[in-house]
């Protein structure tokens, strides 16, 4: 063996005694890698006693305190029709085809259709009016919107809000749920020609609008938008 030879021998054994004594011997208890995806969570004394366990804390309840009453099926309906009236018999029959059905949402949300609609057909918005209206009532709307545009006439319309919306009468044919609404609305509406003459009502004054629109709705659909399947105005 030449010199050479164990020169290196000799400093290899060197240098691997220096790094046992810098890094120090693996005894088992070393703490394992950092990793940053990893979340750290600070062990309770509670879960270690009682397993992986966790018991979340509630509130306890007075020892004579009663169980809730739940709610009667046509609580919602009795509130707005008297019992034993057709209408309240009509919505019951609507409830019993339609359990998420609640008069008073549904009011809520005719008064918004209303709006609605009314706006879209002074604005010639045939896109929205589609999602809106059954198929025969659109007819008769685009209809309209097709005369006044022949005659280069324009709506102005500003609705100002409804003074009151009451349900006045329901029917269920087969699947079909037909619920009518009395609504009393504020609007500001006239019809103007290209030269700016006033054909019909007043662009400066609030008139009283009383309509009596029918929605109608599948109650087996999935879809929970109902659409205006009839209007009407209300004389006087």
């Amino acid at each position: 063996m030449s010199f050479g030879t164990i020169f290196f021998i000799v400093l290899a054994v060197i240098v691997l005694f220096q790094l046992r004594n810098v890094l120090g011997r693996r005894t088992g208890n070393e703490r394992p890698p950092f990793d940053p995806y990893t979340r750290t969570e600070k062990p309770r004394e509670d879960a270690a006693a009682g397993g992986n366990v966790v018991t979340l804390p509630h509130r306890r309840l007075p020892d004579n305190a009663e169980a809730a009453t739940p709610r009667q099926p046509y609580e919602s309906i009795d509130l707005v029709a008297p019992v034993g009236t057709p209408l309240n018999t009509e919505l019951r029959r609507i409830r019993d085809n339609d359990p998420a059905f609640d008069p008073k949402e549904f009011l809520e949300g005719a008064k918004i259709a209303y709006e609605m609609i009314v706006t879209a057909f002074a604005d010639g918005d045939r896109k929205l009016l589609k999602n809106l209206l059954t198929p025969e009532v659109y007819q008769g709307f685009e209809q309209a919107i097709i005369d006044r545009e022949s005659r280069g006439e324009r709506m102005q319309s500003s609705f100002v809000g409804i003074d009151d919306a009451t349900l006045v009468s329901a029917e269920l044919k087969a699947r079909e749920a037909l619920v009518t609404v009395r609504i009393v609305a504020q609007m500001i509406t006239a019809v103007v020609t290209p030269s700016g003459e006033v054909t019909d009502g007043d662009p400066e004054t609030v008139v009283e609008v009383k309509d009596v629109w029918t929605f109608s709705r599948d109650t087996r659909s999935r879809d929970p938008n109902w659409k205006l399947a009839g209007t009407e105005s209300e004389e006087g």
